[in-house]
């Protein structure tokens, strides 16, 4: 069991060392979540914020004076034998340091997120990303140069495709057909949402009112659906799929095929659903033809007829993110990658009209969110994937509601996720 590797290696002392890009309140949530897990620990901190990843590891309970500062590859690997927790500016160097296990990244872009895996990737270190967005954006050409590097390349537990991952596995190894996998949205879907419009609500949780608004306008949730689409096959049935509102009591008779009175167009789809009962947990509703596993199903309350669904309640985020790097490192396992071809992209939509010369801001601004659809459609369309947009500046007008598409914008193609994602796209005739 992990837990029992994990006491035996703090009983040795000589626990995981983990490598962590982290930034704002996911990274610092990260780290001190680790304080509390037995063999393992954030032994180097990669922060732009250099006072603000030293702040961070004091608040996980590491005294300031075992905190060091570096930014030379030979420095910070005498200090971490030392014993030392380090910070440092460049999350690169995350990749270097022969005294790290196993690298993470925790932050919201995919930008970041691309470049220390790659990083990771060429330095045959192996890193697993909390940054679902990175994955969604450029993790099917990550985990094809992990594998010809022989290092793994994993997204996390915790976050919804993670826990939905476990679920997955659960009922398919029971033998059960699967009809739809979702999530509990946790506030009503308003594509229009921007910072300004969620700041109350943001001030009273203690949130970055555009974190709240990526969260409100659905980018958040069309990155997480695309992210379990893609490691799983199944597939949306409409753009930005369908939402429904729902609870633990009807979410299998909605989600049953459409021959029995419900809304799933085919098996094997991904969805989402809006209302306080599921709120922020993961589910997958699966058919059960057997009369005697219906009987048996129906008797332990899972539910009624042939369709049936699981629920978990909850997801931690980087609370558990532990579980899946203490497993790459013990166990050599993947928790969750993308299939070798994308089933599912999202898309950018302009949230109002844009101009010429406009830059776009990251998830959560006033100027555009996501949106998922099948791979196929978003090819046709030509649409900007919008992992990508954060930072680019508008070349032609786009109305608003309307895809914003690649010849809509200019990129920096120095940008390692711009290099990453054409790279992608060739693998399949695209660009």
């Amino acid at each position: 069991m992990i837990s029992e590797d994990l006491i035996h290696r703090e009983q040795e002392g000589n626990p995981i060392r983990v490598g962590a890009s982290a930034i704002e309140w996911m990274g610092s949530g990260l780290v001190a979540a680790f304080s509390h897990v037995p063999g393992m620990e954030i032994s180097a901190v990669a922060n732009q914020d250099v006072p603000e990843g030293i702040e961070a590891l004091i608040g996980s309970g590491v005294p300031e004076d075992q905190i060091a500062v570096a930014d030379e590859k030979g420095e910070i690997e005498d200090l971490i034998e030392g014993g030392k927790r380090v910070v440092m500016p460049d999350p690169r160097l995350l990749a270097e340091i022969d005294a790290l296990d196993i690298v993470t990244d925790s932050t919201w872009s995919p930008a970041i997120g691309a470049d220390v895996a790659e990083a990771c990737i060429k330095h045959g270190k192996d890193i697993v990303l909390v940054n679902i967005e990175a994955d969604v954006t450029v993790g099917h050409i990550l985990k094809k140069k992990a594998e010809e590097a022989g290092v793994l390349y994993s997204v996390s537990s915790g976050d919804e495709p993670g826990c939905l991952m476990e679920l997955v596995d659960y009922v398919r190894t029971l033998g059960y057909e699967v009809i739809t996998i979702g999530k509990g949205k946790n506030n009503p879907l308003n594509t229009a949402a921007t910072p300004d419009l969620v700041a109350e609500a943001a001030r009273k949780q203690d949130k970055d009112p555009v974190q709240v608004a990526s969260y409100v306008d659905g980018t958040k949730t069309m990155f997480e659906m695309t992210c379990a689409a893609n490691a799983t096959g199944y597939r949306p049935m409409q753009r930005g799929m369908i939402g429904p509102k729902a609870s633990f009591e009807n979410v299998s008779q909605i989600f049953a095929l459409a021959e029995d009175g419900g809304i799933s167009r085919f098996p094997g789809n991904i969805d989402f659903v809006q209302g306080p009962s599921m709120s922020g947990g993961v589910f997958v509703t699966v058919r059960v033809s057997d009369p005697r596993i219906q009987a048996d199903l129906n008797y332990l309350k899972v539910g009624s007829g042939k369709y049936f669904t699981f629920f978990r309640h909850y997801h931690l985020w980087f609370l558990e993110a532990s579980i899946s790097i203490a497993r790459a490192v013990l166990e050599r396992k993947v928790w969750l990658a993308p299939l070798d071809e994308p089933v599912a992209e999202v898309m950018t939509v302009a949230k109002k009209d844009l101009h010429p010369g406009e830059t776009l801001e990251r998830f959560g601004g006033y100027t555009n969110y996501g949106v998922m659809d099948v791979v196929e459609e978003a090819r046709r369309l030509q649409a900007l994937p919008v992992g990508l947009s954060p930072g680019v500046k508008m070349i032609r007008p786009v109305k608003k509601g309307e895809i914003i598409t690649w010849g809509d914008v200019e990129l920096d193609e120095s940008k390692p996720v711009v290099r990453l994602r054409r790279e992608q796209d060739a693998l399949w005739g695209q660009g």
